[in-house]
């Protein structure tokens, strides 16, 4: 099996809030028919509006939502009915093949199929430094920058992509995607992100140890991070 992430756009006459409830309505089930499994959505929607400060851009319209599921193959040949299930749900889309890595599984905040995901999740689609080899840059993401993300923040589930190929042709260069769950409270209270209560100094310790983590690695000019709301379709190993 093959793990796709998928970017998605919703046509100019459609507001955000209605393209994420006729994706929730009707995409899951046309990408199962389609062979599609173990599929989860990232919606935009009124429920993340206090995080809309933690948004950070590349895209010019940025993406709407976030698709993510698996299937046998993910060559074109065997994705036809994807695609047209995807072309039929949006103006346009995005696909990238990916290697993920379950850092922290949520085992806390399990929700059933096509419901919303306690808290909120942090879609980020990274590109690394420019100056940086790609192999240089994945050493530190997954040997320093790793223990730094699970030390130093409130995440209940962590997962990295590293992109493998763009499999449509438009596709951003991006390099990874990496999607974390945080508490509601997280949204708009950086010391519950940074997982310090009440206490400063370790909140500050945890900020400035995550940024320089970050700025060792990642091109913040070619960096998409969208808040959303997590929906599950379907069970997960």
């Amino acid at each position: 099996m093959e793990k796709v992430i998928g970017a998605l756009w919703s046509p100019e006459e459609e507001s955000r809030a209605s393209f994420g409830d006729r994706l929730l309505a009707t995409l899951p089930a046309a990408l199962e028919a389609a062979g599609a499994r173990k599929i989860r959505l990232n919606i935009r929607d009124e429920t993340i509006a206090p995080a809309d400060p933690l948004v950070q851009r590349w895209q010019r319209p940025q993406q709407d939502a976030v698709v993510q599921f698996w299937m046998p193959s993910s060559n074109a040949r065997f994705r036809q009915a994807v695609d047209a299930a995807l072309n039929a749900h949006c103006a346009r889309f995005a696909l990238w093949l990916v290697c993920e890595s379950e850092i922290i599984a949520n085992t806390d905040h399990i929700s059933q199929p096509g419901e919303r995901t306690c808290g909120w999740s942090q879609a980020s689609f990274i590109s690394f430094l420019p100056d940086m080899g790609r192999s240089a840059a994945i050493a530190h993401w997954h040997s320093h920058h790793t223990r730094v993300a699970i030390e130093t923040q409130a995440n209940f589930e962590y997962i990295q992509n590293l992109i493998v190929r763009p499999l449509t042709e438009d596709a951003p260069a991006y390099d990874a995607f990496v999607e974390e769950c945080f508490p509601r409270e997280a949204m708009n209270d950086p010391r519950v992100f940074f997982d310090a209560g009440d206490d400063e100094a370790k909140f500050k310790r945890n900020a400035q140890a995550m940024t320089a983590s970050c700025e060792a690695f990642i091109d913040f000019t070619r960096i998409d991070v969208i808040p959303t709301s997590q929906f599950d379709f379907g069970e997960r190993d």
